[in-house]
């Protein structure tokens, strides 16, 4: 017994000598990015990976008066809520009625997502746009949310997998009880999926919250721009201003790393769940 801790302890000791290094190189980039917040631009330009001797939060107040950030971060609040809303909902909805019924049809429209899961977005992007114009969805929030609604396939393929390992007595016992398709849905089959649901809407809300490809096509207002838009157009077209720049970047990423710290216990019990049941 002795043998086996002594052994575990020596295994304990070399993994971390393995990790803190690498731990130390995956934090580098958070360490720059954040430490040339606090530099004029003629620090951050001679001495990026140095402390600056005396920290100047100047920065952070010329962006907050010369930048909309607050419209930015509504706008991307906006979109991020209602598209994660709607590719949930639309997901589970199709992966409650392909796996209750396993028809030859409902098989073979699952190969089809299966299918339309692998082609790249930028292949449609063409068609798609040129559907949005006529529909006058070009340069909207909303527009934008239905262009994301598309992520749905995602929910359906990472949901459907989940719920083919429900307890389906519990289903033809409500049937018998006399509920109906809806009422099993929302009564029965959303409370023992919560798990997957709030890990799929995190991968969800962390890809919408930093996309920067789908605003920057859609969107032309600068009214109506993302935080990751935001950041993009402070960069000058013959010289940036890299404090500016690295604030932004700070205020974008902020979020979402408060928000996976929060939720990541989330994301790891429907992981699990997942793939113990069964």
């Amino acid at each position: 017994m002795t043998a086996i801790l002594s052994r575990l302890r020596t295994r304990g000791w070399l993994t971390s000598a393995y990790m803190l290094p690498v731990s130390a190189v995956m934090a580098l980039p958070f360490y720059y990015v954040l430490v040339n917040t606090l530099k004029s631009q003629q620090q951050t330009t001679g001495s990026p990976l140095a402390l600056p001797t005396s920290p100047d939060f100047s920065t952070y107040r010329r962006v907050l008066n010369q930048v909309p950030v607050a419209a930015a971060f509504a706008n991307t609040l906006y979109v991020t809520v209602f598209s994660v809303a709607l590719m949930v909902l639309i997901g589970a909805m199709a992966a409650y009625a392909l796996t209750i019924r396993p028809t030859r049809f409902n098989r073979r429209f699952g190969k089809l997502l299966l299918l339309a899961f692998v082609v790249p977005t930028q292949s449609t992007l063409i068609p798609v746009y040129q559907i949005f114009v006529k529909l006058g969805l070009v340069n909207s929030l909303n527009g934008l949310v239905l262009v994301y609604s598309a992520g749905s396939i995602f929910c359906w393929f990472v949901i459907q997998g989940y719920m083919a390992t429900l307890p389906f007595e519990v289903i033809e016992a409500a049937r018998l009880d006399g509920c109906g398709p809806w009422q099993v849905f929302w009564r029965i089959v959303l409370p023992l999926i919560r798990p997957i649901l709030a890990t799929v809407a995190v991968f969800q809300t962390m890809w919408i919250w930093n996309d920067f490809f789908t605003p920057n096509v859609y969107l032309s207002d600068p009214g109506k721009s993302t935080i990751v838009l935001e950041v993009y157009t402070s960069v000058g077209q013959f010289q940036v201003d890299w404090p500016a720049f690295l604030t932004l970047s700070v205020m974008a990423l902020v979020p979402m790393v408060v928000f996976f710290v929060a939720v990541q216990r989330h994301i790891m019990s429907g992981l699990l769940s997942g793939a113990v049941k069964g």
